[in-house]
């Protein structure tokens, strides 16, 4: 049963075995096979959108103080600001200049990240592509030229690994991190949404409420022989970050602990949509069943292996307000409701079932899906680990999506077995 990845240290993220043998490809380099050409083949993500939309001038981007084009870039790509999420562990290119003191701020909808660095000369993105998942861009700060999104795929370098799912795309990590940001040398974690809550967020900040005894957030590891030490019942019960660091240029004050849990689930289960697609391109050449990847994406769908959250959860700012709007069935239950009690979701499936990217799987890879998909729901699958899901939330799960899915195969429709 797949929980949380342990990583011995935080190099560990990076693919770093290119051959298994003369005959086979390492599986994080699946992105070179013919029919994939991850660094060749057109990309459609929201971001190449928006580059076209400004080419065409339909969109102008405006620099506003400390934190440059980052206000209208996020307007641009409809990127809530309530999303912001802080983590001050050294992640990304632009490790120098990220510390307790200067945390990375990133934003996210479902299908767009964007990462900002105070100081720093480029804004980070990550857009999902309906074909080729995750897409790395950058835009330059400065004010030589017109601004234009760059895509930079040096970023697979440590974004294809086990970690994703060795496709290219996000994880988020907990780790030790030093008053630099430094990770010590310890345990690293890649964190979702099967994550015990108490290995989570190490060298992010998290602030809300909730009622667990212990998680990573907020902390500062000083002393090398004991680590754990650094978490403490004011780093675990954190409602406001004033004092922490000087606020210029950022656009809220908060890292909404709710924010961070939906970003856990997004990152694993948009990496997964895009493993499916890929094994069922590129066939017998994916190394591995393609049955077992449907499983794994349709247990991950349904939280099958969730750790139960120590709530009621809330967040300071109004993204589980935000969050919670979306599709509806005529009896007016929607899969984004929030639960945030013993589980993040009201009706425990995936809201990204709506996603550009799952509806762009191939055929037969969504077909599989929601063959699994029928028989878990249906009871066919009578797995022991399958009870968590009740009868009541099978129920639910099946209406929601006859409602709001339409492109559901026939025999959806019929009534499932008891």
């Amino acid at each position: 049963m797949p929980t949380t990845r342990i990583v011995v240290v935080a190099l560990a993220w990076i693919a770093s075995v290119v051959f298994v043998s003369a005959q086979k490809v390492h599986p994080a380099l699946i992105r070179n096979h013919p029919a994939i050409a991850y660094a060749k083949t057109p990309v459609s993500d929201p971001i190449a959108g928006l580059n076209d939309r400004m080419q065409r001038g339909e969109v102008t981007l405006q620099k506003n103080g400390p934190s440059g084009y980052l206000s209208s870039v996020l307007e641009a790509l409809e990127v809530p600001i309530d999303s912001q999420v802080l983590v001050f562990s050294k992640t990304s290119f632009q490790a120098p200049r990220i510390n307790p003191k200067n945390p990375r701020a990133i934003f996210f909808n479902d299908t767009v990240s964007v990462g900002w660095v105070r100081g720093g000369p480029v804004l980070e993105f990550v857009a999902q592509d309906p074909r080729q998942g995750a897409i790395f861009y950058t835009l330059e700060q400065s004010d030589s030229g017109a601004p234009r999104f760059e895509r930079n795929d040096t970023c697979v370098m440590c974004h294809v690994s086990e970690a994703t799912h060795n496709v290219p795309g996000m994880f988020v990590g907990s780790v030790f991190p030093s008053p630099e940001g430094i990770t010590m040398y310890g345990p690293a974690y890649t964190t979702d949404h099967r994550s015990p809550f108490e290995m989570r967020w190490g060298g992010w900040f998290v602030t809300g409420t909730h009622r667990a005894d212990r998680h990573m957030g907020n902390a500062i590891a000083t002393d090398p022989s004991d680590l754990a030490a650094m978490v403490k019942p004011e780093t675990v019960h954190t409602t406001s970050l004033e004092g922490r660091f000087d606020m210029t240029g950022y656009l809220s004050p908060h890292s909404d602990i709710v924010a961070l849990l939906v970003l856990e689930h997004q990152v694993q289960m948009l990496n997964l949509i895009t493993r499916a697609g890929w094994e069922a391109r590129v066939g017998a050449d994916a190394q591995r069943a393609f049955d077992t990847t449907v499983e794994e994406l349709v247990d991950y769908l349904l939280f099958v292996d969730e750790s139960p959250l120590p709530g009621p959860i809330a967040g300071p700012t109004t993204f589980s307000r935000t969050f919670s709007s979306g599709p509806r069935d005529a009896r007016g239950r929607s899969l984004r409701e929030l639960d945030l009690t013993r589980r993040l979701l009201k009706y425990p499936c995936s809201y990204l079932i709506y996603s550009e990217p799952f509806d762009g799987l191939p055929a037969s890879a969504k077909a599989a899906v929601y063959q699994r998909l029928w028989n878990v729901l249906n009871g066919q699958v009578t797995d022991e680990r399958y009870r968590i899901l009740t009868s009541d939330d099978r129920t639910a799960i099946i209406e929601i999506l006859r409602d709001t899915k339409k492109d559901l195969p026939s025999y959806w429709m019929v009534s499932r077995s008891e």
